[in-house]
């Protein structure tokens, strides 16, 4: 009988391990380190990725049970303590790096300008329970974190992260994040901060966002609104206020536009961006695709573990999101590969129904059988033969 590889083995064919390699010999994660390498620690936590594991506990229970089979896969079954140690001490970069690696790898068959780039920037809450995690206080009681997340629409795939303490401001975790010359950035009122819009606007990235309630423009000029019977309000170019706040001087002078768009809900909404010539709709239709990454986000914490961590530290939190971003874009590679009509939820419940069976990756969903012949079919069947 021909030996057939397990989904789990084929999904790891889709990472480079000779990057991977490289990186943990730059930053020296496998110095002093006897039996379980950082190499086995991916692969495990990639398993408890995939498997849907929700504890520690679980993620070995299951590990043990399939002991034979991960044998052949390249990984062994750790201990408990052994697992819980590594997540804790070893650095959460390794990860991270090679998740920015294997991005770059994705990026070069888009080949398109970057003024073509769209960039969805926010962050999604995740909460913190028991010991260890101290550093993510939010309150007496509650302890958080947030993924600050940079989201390609049209790749479809996160290009950038950052993990932090839940009572961080959003901005804050934005200003040392790398600009991209040209993009459009959209983002929501978590990033409102005049300093960064200019620093945006420097790089001649194009801005996407939202005004609050309270902040006037001055010196207004109207500009046509366009055919009527569209959902663009009022479209008017000014100047944004001197100072932001009481002791924060404004750095931004250029002007900038205000287009008011009717919701759906009927009330206006104020959207605010640098681009003054390109069409209002055009304008009001990027904000509206920021929805995809809080689409993004719901995906995530239903198919992905990012919801139950493993270990509570802040390195810990910081490898399990890294090797949960790692899993989406195995999982995206292998839905490519795949060639078929699947939803990316689906596509993670068949992964997870087979990913110890012995079949290939590429043929997860079972083929449909062809349809019973009626009579008048069946009887030239006959005919013919």
């Amino acid at each position: 009988m021909r030996h057939l590889n397990t989904v789990f083995h084929d999904v790891q064919k889709l990472i480079r391990w000779s990057a991977f390699d490289k990186v943990v010999d730059a930053h020296g994660a496998d110095d002093l380190v006897r039996r379980f390498t950082t190499r086995q620690q991916l692969r495990a936590l990639l398993f408890g990725q995939l498997s849907g594991a929700s504890s520690l506990r679980a993620l070995i229970t299951t590990m043990e049970s399939h002991s034979g089979r991960l044998y052949h896969c390249g990984a062994t079954v750790p201990k408990r303590s052994t697992l819980a140690d590594a997540n804790r001490l070893r650095s959460s970069t390794v990860f991270s790096d090679l998740f920015k690696t294997m991005l770059a790898g994705r990026a070069r068959g888009l080949r398109r300008k970057m003024t073509d780039a769209v960039r969805l920037i926010d962050s999604t809450g995740l909460r913190l329970a028991g010991a260890g995690a101290g550093w993510a206080r939010f309150s007496a009681e509650v302890c958080g974190a947030k993924a600050h997340i940079v989201y390609d629409p049209q790749a479809e795939v996160p290009v950038y992260c950052e993990v932090s303490a839940a009572n961080v401001n959003d901005v804050s975790v934005a200003k040392p994040m790398p600009i991209e010359r040209g993009a459009t950035y959209v983002f929501d009122l978590g990033y409102y901060d005049y300093g960064w819009w200019a620093d945006l606007d420097a790089a001649g990235c194009r801005i996407v966002t939202r005004f609050k309630r309270t902040t006037p423009l001055t010196d207004v000029r109207a500009c046509a609104v366009g055919a009527r019977g569209s959902d663009i309000i009022s479209d008017c170019i000014g100047f944004l206020p001197e100072r932001q706040a009481r002791n924060r001087r404004n750095p931004m002078h250029e002007p900038v536009r205000e287009i008011v768009v009717r919701r759906a809900n009927g009330k206006p909404l104020r959207l605010l961006t640098n681009d003054l010539d390109a069409p209002a709709q055009e304008i009001a239709d990027l904000y509206k695709q920021r929805w995809d990454i809080e689409l993004f986000f719901r995906l995530m914490k239903q198919t992905l573990r990012i919801t139950k961590f493993l270990g509570r530290s802040e390195n810990a939190v910081r490898i399990q999101i890294a090797v949960a971003l790692i899993a989406y874009l195995l999982l995206s590679s292998l839905r490519k590969i795949c060639d078929v009509e699947t939803s990316h939820i689906q596509l993670v419940r068949l992964v997870r129904g087979n990913l110890m069976h012995r079949k290939p990756a590429t043929r997860l969903r079972p083929e449909r059988p062809k349809p019973p012949l009626d009579q008048r079919q069946l009887s030239l069947s006959f005919e013919h033969a």
